[in-house]
């Protein structure tokens, strides 16, 4: 193959304020997962960098869990269905489809020889159902709720039983199989948001929005006692999870706090304090091995240190939200993948390592449209929130004076050296000096798309939707146009000089790309077809002799400029979402980034 899939950086949990976020574990304890969007996102405990993405499902999924064998993975999403697939291969080959109920499944569970599985959430005519996993037969009924059920689990010793939690306040217990209705337990004065077996099957947990968790006997459901006196967290909790040795829980809950209480005392051993911000909520957890993680408002994974716990040892950065841009940047010998997302968030990649962080202080309002970095090493970005924002690579902080207000919104910003930034604007061009406006052009009779700036600092390049590429000159603080266009085939969508300066590639929505030789007058040196559908990015690589396109047909082409045939097609590289942005770590390393939130890496090698 003449292409690679060689690194993975996945998005973020994708979290909603008072709604609490399953994580599910790998019995042999590597990995764990969870959902965003469409995806389900498996990722390496020790690793999270390492990470693999399941993207067959048609709605947004909601819930995962691994069958104990470790096997198979189940998961449910919005509709009702639930999928069971295959963990061992790469493909991930679908076992068994079934729809339990029509709505949001909301959790899944497994008995221990993973052949019964129970599925609850917001049904119309029930709340849940268990079934036999390779016939979807019924084995046994969910009854006893009048509302939503939030979360199921299984005893996972014999004699087998099944507990669930519901918004009507209250526990249901139940004995089976085939499982049959035994009680309700209706200790809780708010929703139930987690319940929990633990793993020796001695205890159930349930943990609820009024800040209470209640202990049951696993086998009968009586209950024992409650955690911390009359409230063990002081705002809701959305989730619980066992120590493997059944002697400790964890909890998380929206105080901003995870807590770990000791049950043979049931005494409060640690309080974790996640910070102070209203995206500091906890919203789930999962003890994994040695490892304890939770999840935060803010998409972020972190693990806990027992040790210290008001510093997390490790906090898994990136995206909850679509990214819509990107741009590369070494720094120190170091490569950096830049990235901009829906909600106004940048992040900043280690090629290497994955690591993600973010600037400090506050940034972005709204959607980053377009990033690249100016000689100064300064990210420039602009948004939907009416801005460019200059923030220094050294400092890694945004600053407030550094955002430059502009009276329209920006959709493409391009840089060029001497301090010169070019913004285009719906039916505006403006230029920058030194972080300043100094010109705007808003009689235009096109309206532009996309803008770029040679090396040579004077010549700019604006692609209109009219078909056309206008050449505009800059001239101390001015910007005047040179009355030259060029042919496109159609609305353009992306254009860019080649790092050298000799070429200037032009991609449309009528999927052709075509290159320019700037020395010759701009003439057509050649012409590329091979996309499905619009195209929408497009990136040079450092070597000048081959770029990058992204289409909406969710392909990747790499080009040869001398050599128009001599292309390399990337198929289904974002399954779900078309390539929002592309770019180049190195001659043969392309990035790629879509609305799954994920960040791509490809070996490309030539013949």
């Amino acid at each position: 193959m003449p292409y690679e899939l060689s690194k993975v950086f996945a998005s973020l949990p994708q979290v909603e304020r008072g709604v609490s976020k399953v994580l599910g574990g790998d019995p042999k304890g590597n990995n764990f997962l969870y959902t965003n969007g469409k995806c389900v996102i498996i990722r390496n405990i020790d690793n999270p960098a390492i990470a693999d993405i399941y993207t067959e499902h048609a709605h947004q999924v909601t819930v995962a869990k691994y069958a104990p064998s470790g096997f198979y993975i189940a998961s449910g999403d919005i509709s009702g269905k639930l999928r069971i697939w295959d963990t061992t291969q790469k493909e991930h080959i679908l076992k068994y489809e079934y729809q339990p109920f029509a709505g949001r499944i909301k959790d899944i569970a497994w008995t221990e020889d993973s052949k019964r599985i129970a599925a609850v959430g917001e049904g119309r005519e029930k709340f849940g159902a268990v079934l036999l996993w390779d016939t979807g037969s019924s084995a046994g009924e969910i009854s006893g709720h009048s509302k939503i059920v939030n979360s199921v689990d299984f005893k996972q010793t014999r004699p087998y039983r099944l507990v669930t939690g519901s918004d009507d306040n209250s526990a249901a217990f139940f004995e089976g199989p085939p499982f049959k209705f035994k009680f309700t337990m209706n200790d809780h004065t708010r929703f139930v948001n987690s319940v929990r077996f633990s793993p020796d099957g001695n205890r159930i947990a349930t943990a609820g929005a009024d800040g209470q968790i209640f202990i049951y006997d696993g086998k009968t459901g009586e209950k024992i006692t409650s955690l911390g006196g009359d409230k063990a967290h002081s705002g809701g909790i959305y989730a619980v999870s066992w120590s493997p040795n059944s002697t400790q829980l964890l909890s998380a809950s929206g105080d901003k706090t995870a807590k770990l209480w000791d049950l043979a005392g049931s005494s409060l051993v640690t309080t974790f304090s996640m910070g102070s911000d209203v995206l500091d909520q906890q919203l789930g957890c999962l003890w994994q091995k040695d490892n304890l993680l939770t999840v935060s408002l803010s998409g972020n994974i972190n693990y806990l240190d027992k040790n210290n716990p008001d510093r997390p040892l490790r906090i898994v950065k990136g995206h909850s939200k679509s990214i819509q841009c990107l741009t590369v940047h070494k720094t120190d010998g170091r490569s950096y993948i830049y990235t901009g997302s829906h909600d106004g968030h940048i992040n900043f990649w280690d090629a290497e390592t994955g690591v993600s962080e973010n600037f400090k202080g506050k940034g972005h309002a709204n959607q980053v449209s377009r990033m690249i970095v100016d000689e100064s090493n300064q990210l420039v970005s602009c948004s939907m929130d009416d801005t460019v924002r200059y923030t220094s690579l050294a400092k890694k902080e945004y600053s407030a004076s550094d955002a430059v207000k502009l009276d329209i919104q920006p959709k493409y910003v391009a840089v060029g050296p001497g301090g010169y930034a070019v913004a285009v604007c719906i039916g505006q061009l403006v230029l920058l000096k030194d972080k300043r406006k100094v010109f705007v052009i808003d009689q235009l009779e096109f309206e532009p798309s996309c803008v770029d700036i040679h090396s040579g600092g004077v010549t700019v390049a604006v692609g209109g939707s009219d078909g056309k590429i206008h050449l505009y000159s800059i001239q101390g603080n001015t910007l005047t146009c040179d009355g030259k266009a060029l042919s496109a085939e159609g609305p353009v969508t992306d254009l860019a000089f080649s790092h050298n300066g000799a070429y200037l590639a032009a991609c449309d929505a009528s999927k052709i790309v075509k290159v320019f030789t700037v020395a010759d007058g701009y003439a057509e040196k050649n012409t590329f077809y091979g996309h499905h559908a619009k195209i929408v990015c497009l990136a040079w690589s450092p070597d000048n002799e081959h770029f990058a396109t992204g289409g909406m047909d969710m392909m990747v082409f790499v080009w040869t400029v001398s050599n128009a045939d001599a292309r390399i097609k990337m198929p289904d590289t974002h399954r779900l979402h078309h390539v929002c942005s592309v770019g180049w770590l190195n001659e043969h390393t392309v990035v790629t980034t879509s609305h799954d939130s994920s960040v791509k890496q490809w070996t490309i090698t030539y013949t």
